[in-house]
């Protein structure tokens, strides 16, 4: 069997740049146990697989070590494929998923996400986080995600958490984030108890961090940037239970699984 492999670079501008996903479209579903083979041998921090169901697509997502609940870059991905590889005329794409239905449509920025918002809550035991980041302070809430908020980026930047203890907290990931300079806000996720220790640019992370942030500082629409070593950016606008997430998409390469 041969399997069409698309890897992009996506919330990106360019190559090497944001969040590179596994893209592979698929006639029909493999087995669970083949699926998460492959996303383990790919070695990113998702691979996406899609199959074609009536107007519009089944997706699925699969981390190295096991299938998410929802992730927004290789949803990015998995569009971007869908309009310029596969020839999609058609300006929105609706993809039917384990967070139910999720669009994606053409933007002049480049693809947006209608993904739904979450809205954190205060968390308790809050010092356990903060230690597990090397963090005296931060206001520490939590949704799929703990996130905690800084005073400035500088401090995101500087980073160096502790991944085993990060490991040990509840929720999914950990998200670290400040106001910025060039942005309106940073952050920085990690992930290590779903096989990423850290992500460049995470979309669905994103779903906690705009209605947070929009509540912070008075905006609806806001620019972000994520990442440490590598970085990407993307634009987010919230609509009441529902968050835009804007970003590009740069393709890296196209090649052929054999099973």
């Amino acid at each position: 069997m041969k399997l069409d492999l698309y890897q992009v670079d996506a919330f990106a501008r360019r190559p090497f740049e944001g969040n590179p996903a596994a893209v592979c479209p698929l006639t029909e579903w493999l087995d669970d146990a083949t699926l998460q083979a492959i996303a383990a041998e790919n070695n990113l921090s998702e691979t996406a697989f899609f199959v074609r169901e009536g107007e519009g697509y089944r997706l699925r997502w699969f981390t190295p070590a096991v299938e998410v609940e929802l992730c927004g870059h290789a949803t990015l991905a998995s569009a971007w494929v869908i309009f310029n590889e596969l020839g999609e005329r058609g300006e929105t794409l609706r993809f039917a998923t384990r967070s139910g239905e999720l669009r994606v449509s053409r933007s002049e920025a480049g693809l947006a996400m209608d993904f739904p918002a979450k809205r954190a809550e205060p968390m308790a035991e809050p010092d356990t986080v903060l230690a597990a980041l090397g963090l005296a302070q931060g206001d520490v809430v939590m949704s799929d995600d703990i996130l905690v908020a800084v005073e400035d980026e500088e401090t995101v930047a500087a980073l160096a958490p502790d991944m085993a203890r990060l490991a040990a907290l509840p929720g999914r990931g950990v998200a670290v984030s400040a106001p910025g300079r060039e942005f309106d806000f940073v952050s920085r996720w990690f992930g290590p108890k779903v096989g990423v220790e850290e992500d460049p640019v995470t979309g669905s992370a994103h779903t906690t961090l705009a209605p947070y942030w929009a509540e912070r500082l008075g905006k609806m629409t806001m620019t972000a940037r994520q990442g440490g070593a590598r970085q990407g950016q993307l634009t987010c606008e919230c609509r009441g239970d529902r968050v835009i997430l804007t970003g590009q998409v740069a393709p890296y390469l196209r090649g052929t699984i054999r099973l």
